[in-house]
């Protein structure tokens, strides 16, 4: 799954997709490099980032996927957890649901991705994106992660999304302390027995200048790349990223191992 942020404030590429020409051309770009899902979100959801209205998101957007079309090679994902810009990006070709919240903010996703016979990823987050960084802490940060996207699964499944549609998702760097984090990639098999593809995206997260001291994110492709191996060797199915060329030949060389064990 490739990123493809149209925003000004992202993490890792704030403001060098944020025009719809530019954020087009990038998501062309990532699919010629072999990505099977492009991503396209217009609300940042870094630490400490403010939300933006339903209207300055889909001024954002909207122009996106009406570029790229219904005949895009790839398949197009809209990263947002309101219905109304759900629906409109499904209407103009997305046919995936990438919300950071669950369905939790704003439960008519649900419905939206449901009437469209999207996928529809589910993600964990603790608290809210300005303030989750600010002191997360679990009991047990697995067994309440792999609690949430069960249930937040099963209500998906009552508002009647197709069960082979669903993904989880563990939220790395959402509302998570870096040993949350290395937790919860450890215990990558454990929540894949959920019963649901399981996503993961680690990428250019800030895990990596905790433990290599790389500052800058876009520095951090080649940690990435090597995470995502592993990942794909302990069975995760879907590695969102923001570089798709190395990030692919690491995913087949773990899915390869993986295959090896028999």
């Amino acid at each position: 799954m490739g990123v493809v942020n149209v925003t000004p404030d992202s993490f890792s590429d704030g403001g060098d997709f944020a025009k719809p020409a530019a954020a087009a051309a990038h998501a062309r770009k990532l699919a010629k490099q072999g990505a099977h899902i492009i991503d396209i979100g217009g609300e940042s959801t870094r630490p400490g980032s403010a939300p933006v209205s339903e209207k300055r998101e889909l001024e954002r957007v909207l122009p996106v996927f009406e570029a790229l079309g219904p005949k895009f090679p790839a398949l197009l994902s809209i990263d947002t957890s309101k219905a109304g810009v759900a629906r409109a990006c499904l209407e103009a070709g997305a046919g995936m649901v990438n919300d950071v919240t669950a369905g939790r903010k704003d439960p008519k996703v649900l419905a939206a991705a449901r009437e469209a016979g999207a996928y529809l990823a589910l993600m964990h987050m603790q608290g809210e994106p300005r303030t989750m960084q600010e002191a997360p802490t679990y009991a047990d940060v697995v067994v309440e992660v792999a609690q949430f996207l069960s249930e937040r699964a099963a209500a998906a499944l009552k508002a009647g999304v197709s069960r082979e549609r669903i993904l989880v998702d563990p939220g790395i760097g959402f509302g998570k302390t870096l040993e949350h984090n290395l937790q919860l990639l450890r215990a990558t098999p454990e929540l894949c027995r959920l019963g649901f593809p399981l996503l993961v995206g680690a990428s250019r997260k800030s895990l990596f200048k905790g433990l290599l001291g790389v500052e800058d994110a876009k520095a951090r492709d080649r940690p990435t790349a090597s995470l995502s191996a592993l990942l794909t060797y302990l069975g995760a199915d879907v590695l969102r990223v923001h570089e798709v060329k190395h990030n692919l030949e690491a995913a087949r060389l773990g899915f390869a191992l993986r295959q090896a064990g028999g």
